[in-house]
């Protein structure tokens, strides 16, 4: 007994605790493996390869990068910034903003959840590729499309639907499938278990899992790069894929659009891990640093996986600029039809095989424990984990999880999960990080701008923000863009005007050049103190022991960048609809589905309360304060005053620490003149 007590030990250690009681990673290494193994997966070794392909050259880093800076990183350091300065799950992270965001908080756990009970059978199929790669010679070898089709897939084609020459429905699709595919379910279930023993004891387990699930398929990337990019005419895709300029590219929005898709899909915003893992890191954490790293490295996981795709583009003799080629690699299809193609070619084709296969399913296990975690999180702080031991709770999410994705495992389930997919990617995931961003920049600090410039100002410029997005982008599909963009830029300058216009002079003086007039400091009342604040207040934490501080462009680059961005790209998933998805009964099934956890985060704003049993009791009045223009929260004051034994800034516990970024300080309630002031 004391020998199987040791192993169980071992495999399954205590977590560590923070002082302030919370469970913690080992060690800081251990976070950023955790979280960086939720971005990496299925996106980066087979959706950007297939992106990439269609855009192939130089050029396309330059829109790429572009993206990385102004859509993934902004909303990446939003949600680690939340989960460590709040120290708790998605709900109470964003019930800390404003209570009226709970149910955004909600419904990015939703969106997490509802991609991983489709995620696992993905991976069944991998798992499948991984059992019969040790056969010799490989059974895809010659029949590589039927071995995915009927031997891995296994589903029944389905009847297409008809649409006349009215645009009217006449017949819907039919799928004649209704069994079950036998190893699909015994390879999900086995991945299921897999997430649960890597997490079901908390983050101590899961750091040490950490290791293997993302260190191991390093190691095999580097070995399948090395063995790829010796094949015959290797050289030849390398050069599509980086030593070539297309500079005419750059003038088409495709290449922008799938640039901004790609940073957005690959780098795993919008589905809570990344601010559950942030509350489950050291109380001081680094967290500006760890959000370059994490991004980083999740862009250098993708580029190194597309020269080993581009290595096997130039070895089968695939062109990008041959139309009929692109489908040869798709986001499925390079990991399923054309990377085993080259495998089946290879001289030690089994083993490079597995290592391939391997590689995929440890990647696709480390993302799937962290988006089944921000679920077990919630509910083991909500009312339901009180009494309920968190093995219980994580026990009970994977059956239940397991269960939900037994309809994959069907005879229609490849088309049921490619419409799930289709419409969670292209519509809830967008939207669901368009109203965090929304949430956070309107409903954060919201009594201070009423009390400076007045109830009817601020609703009428929140108003104008949200409406000149909404009808910009239903103009730009309904017109033409130049009519969308002409009118939400039209409503935007026109509702600003008349915000200011109606906004009472404020008391407490905006800082540097928004404080020299009244109708400038009104206008930055409106336009950038919520976000301003919380990054002033986020920093009381986040550069505490000398770490990096949020820049002050992070807030308006998310508010009047990323959020316009994310209703445009998002915008055109409802035409697509029309077109192709209304006659389909699984891609409408789909399709509502993409909408539930909007529809939380919508009835979250207006019935705040319908949410309580997910937030801890003693905190669900922790975004009620009063107004306090331009003051520190207490509570993160507080913490570092602990942390500090006593003295913040020089200034006893219990004050709000103002001092502005240009140096001129408030104590007390915030308001004032620009000049230093007793408290």
């Amino acid at each position: 007994m004391g020998f199987a007590n040791k192993i169980l030990h071992v495999l399954s250690p205590p977590g560590d605790t923070e002082s302030d009681g919370r469970d913690k990673f080992p060690n800081r290494l251990s976070f950023i493996l955790a979280a960086v193994g939720g971005a990496v997966g299925l996106g980066n070794v087979l959706r950007y390869p297939s992106v990439v392909f269609q855009n192939s050259g130089l050029q396309w880093f330059i829109p790429y990068l572009i993206a990385l800076i102004f859509l993934g990183l902004p909303v990446l350091l939003l949600e680690l910034s939340l989960g460590n300065a709040y120290r708790a799950g998605v709900v109470t992270s964003f019930n800390g903003i404003n209570r009226r965001a709970r149910g955004v908080g909600l419904g990015v756990v939703l969106t997490g959840y509802m991609v991983v009970c489709y995620y696992v059978p993905i991976l069944s199929w991998v798992m499948h590729y991984f059992r019969s790669s040790f056969q010799s010679p490989l059974p895809w070898d010659g029949r590589g499309n039927e071995f995915y089709l009927q031997d891995v897939i296994a589903n029944k084609d389905p009847i297409p639907g008809e649409i006349n020459a009215a645009g009217d429905v006449v017949r819907y699709t039919v799928y004649p499938g209704s069994g079950m595919v036998g190893e699909t379910v015994g390879w999900t279930a086995f991945i299921w278990f897999c997430v649960w023993l890597s997490m079901f004891k908390g983050v101590g387990v899961t750091g040490r899992a950490i290791y293997f699930t993302m260190g191991l398929p390093i190691v095999m990337l580097i070995i399948l790069l090395g063995r790829s990019a010796s094949l015959d005419d290797a050289v030849v895709g390398i050069r599509y894929y980086f030593a070539e300029w297309h500079g005419e590219k750059l003038g088409s929005g495709k290449i922008w659009q799938a640039a901004c898709g790609q940073i957005f899909f690959s780098i795993g915003v919008g589905f809570g891990y990344f601010t559950t893992y942030s509350s489950y890191s050291s109380r001081f954490a680094n967290i500006v640093q760890d959000t370059l790293i994490i991004a980083f490295s999740n862009s250098m996981f993708e580029i190194v996986a597309g020269f080993v795709v581009f290595s096997i583009v130039g070895f089968l003799g695939l062109d990008p600029n041959n139309p009929d080629d692109e489908t040869a690699v798709g986001t499925f299809t390079v990991g399923f039809l054309t990377y085993p193609l080259a495998l089946s070619q290879m001289s030690g084709s089994n083993f490079f095989s597995v290592v391939w296969f391997l590689t995929i399913a440890l990647l696709g296990i480390s993302s799937s424990v962290a988006l089944i975690e921000s679920l077990v999180t919630i509910l083991n702080e909500s009312l339901l984990g009180n009494h309920v031991k968190r093995w219980k709770t994580a026990s009970a999410v994977v059956f239940i999880s397991f269960l939900i994705s037994l309809v994959y495992c069907t005879q229609f389930g490849y088309y049921f999960l490619d419409a799930v997919d289709t419409w969670v990617n292209n519509i809830t995931l967008l939207l669901i990080v368009w109203s965090e961003i929304v949430a956070m920049s309107i409903l954060y600090r919201k009594p201070d701008v009423c009390d400076q410039v007045g109830k009817v100002a601020f609703y009428l410029y929140t108003a104008t923000y949200v409406l000149s997005m909404f009808l910009g982008v239903v103009v730009g599909q309904a017109v033409s863009p130049a009519a969308g963009a002409g009118v939400g830029f039209g409503i935007f300058v026109v509702g600003t005007v008349a915000s200011v216009l109606l906004a009472r002079t404020p008391t407490s003086v905006a800082p540097r050049f928004f404080g020299r007039s009244a109708i400038i400091s009104k206008w930055w009342w409106l336009a950038f103190y919520s976000t301003n604040q919380l990054r002033r207040d986020f920093n009381v934490i986040l550069s505490h022991g000398g770490n990096w501080r949020i820049p002050m462009f992070w807030g308006p680059v998310m508010r009047y960048i990323s959020a316009p961005i994310l209703a445009i790209i998002a915008s055109f998933a409802y035409p697509d609809f029309y077109a192709r998805g209304r006659l389909d009964p699984l891609h409408i099934c789909g399709f509502t589905f993409a909408h539930v956890a909007l529809f939380f985060a919508v009835a979250g704003l207006i019935v705040p309360r319908a949410f309580d049993v997910f937030v801890q009791p003693d905190r669900r009045n922790e975004s009620k304060i009063t107004a306090a223009p331009q003051a520190l929260m207490p509570g993160f004051v507080a913490r570092v005053h602990e942390a500090r034994n006593g003295v913040v800034h020089g200034e006893e516990a219990g004050t709000y620490d103002n001092t502005y970024d240009n140096g001129t300080e408030h104590s007390g309630s915030g308001h004032g003149n620009g000049k230093k002031h007793e408290g």
